[in-house]
């Protein structure tokens, strides 16, 4: 047993990270929408594992520091055998796995099922949106929801009405929701927070069903008295509100709007014109309920201490298994042990970075998951130092259990009994 490393697989672990990486990146950004994210995940992981542990069996092919020439000559293929299902295979179900946990609701939380659209139809409207691009934006959003969701819209002025009380999603009813709001116009009148709030919290709670999470989308242009306990029956029920400020130029309209988001754990979003309400209302329904173990996971789950602390020992779980599936593609205790506890180190790392870094911009949250890979692959490959590594037993067994050879000295005296008693005869 001893302490070594392999410099050369260092390096191939880095670079087959690095094409992981890229891999999976396409992968995430082709297919988030289009694959059931416990696939994606899993293969995602799987994808990082293969490149990973590919370059690293070819390092040792090259250069076997770890296993020794003679597992170059007899084992290595081997190893080649065992590198799809110890990777790509093995990874694959442990992401799968770990990304079905992932999804699991934990602590009372619920995943978001109904969407209520509070839609600020005052006389300011006909300036500030003049194209009724809001109503689109609306019908965009609930054409694109799945046919598990229900929507409820509730339009305010002075007064606030349901124009659609919770209906569910389907192909019937998006026809009809449609119709609504092609007939909806812009009223006259004022803005009145209050009353829209209170009638949208009327609607939840006559419709109420433990079962689904709520959600509500607030627009508005405008500024309006509010007392923040009116806020106070969204934060029992932990609905969060997302707020959307349109062309507002008023700052106290944009301090409220804000308040309102972040008292009940929504986000608050700034539109300058109103062409950009669509794609707004779309981004806020696509990141509704949403969390991966390598993406941005949304409110309510977000500031929820269980995930925080089950997606960093989620992560752990599978670099450690990445580590041991490369071990046993080497056919090697010793490496599956040393390699397995790197990779819990590395992963524990790893979702702490993924825990803090994930779900600012698009851009950081890419290298991100960059640096999370690299921490992966360095950790593992060099974790030989921390905990020594020997030849496989299975081999030391093979070699000793073939008997010695004699030696020189016992032939002789053989031939000579031998032949002293025939002489004798």
């Amino acid at each position: 047993m001893q302490r070594k490393v392999n410099w050369l697989m260092v390096l191939f672990s880095l670079i087959g990270g690095a094409i992981g990486f890229i891999v999976g990146e396409w992968l995430i950004h082709s297919y988030f929408d289009q694959m059931p994210r416990v696939l994606l995940i899993g293969l995602y992981f799987g994808i990082i594992s293969l490149f990973i542990g590919g370059f690293c069996l070819l390092a040792e092919t090259i250069s076997p520091k770890l296993n020794g020439a003679s597992w170059r000559q007899r084992y290595a293929g081997l190893s080649w055998k065992l590198f799809v299902p110890a990777t790509l295979v093995l990874m694959f179900l442990g992401g799968l796995g770990g990304e079905a946990i992932y999804q699991i609701g934990f602590n009372g939380v619920k995943s978001i099922r109904d969407v209520v659209v509070v839609i600020d139809n005052s006389g300011s409207m006909r300036a500030t949106d003049p194209q009724n691009q809001r109503f689109q934006a609306v019908k965009n959003m609930i054409n694109s929801m799945d046919d598990d969701k229900r929507v409820g819209i509730i339009e305010f002025s002075d007064q606030a009405n349901v124009v659609l009380p919770l209906t569910e999603i389907n192909d019937a009813s998006k026809q009809q929701i449609n119709a609504t709001m092609d007939a909806m116009q812009t009223t006259s009148g004022g803005t009145n927070f209050t009353g829209a709030l209170d009638t949208a919290m009327q609607q939840i709670t006559a419709q109420n069903d433990d079962t689904r999470g709520t959600v509500v989308i607030m627009l508005s242009d405008g500024y309006s008295a509010l007392d923040m306990s009116a806020l106070a029956p969204y934060q029992a029920k932990s609905i969060s509100i997302n707020t959307v400020g349109l062309n507002l130029t008023d700052a106290g309209g944009t301090n409220l709007l804000t308040d309102i988001a972040s008292q009940t754990g929504g986000n608050y979003y700034n539109v300058a014109d109103a062409s950009q309400l669509p794609q707004t209302f779309q981004q806020i329904y696509d990141t509704l309920d949403k969390r991966t173990l390598v993406t941005e996971r949304s409110e309510p789950f977000y500031s929820n201490l269980y995930y925080v602390i089950l997606h960093v020992i989620l992560v752990m779980l599978l670099g450690a298994l990445m580590g041991v599936g490369m071990g046993l593609m080497f056919d090697n205790r010793f490496l599956a042990r040393s390699f397995g506890i790197g990779g819990g180190v590395a992963g524990l790392l790893a979702g702490w970075l993924l825990e803090w870094g994930i779900g600012k911009t698009d851009w950081t949250d890419g290298v991100i998951r960059f640096l999370a890979v690299m921490i992966l692959a360095f950790i593992i490959a060099m974790f030989t130092l921390v905990v020594p590594i020997g030849e496989n037993s299975k081999r030391m067994i093979k070699s000793s259990s073939t008997p010695p050879p004699p030696t020189p000295s016992e032939g002789p005296r053989r031939r000579r009994g031998t032949s002293s008693g025939t002489f004798q005869r």
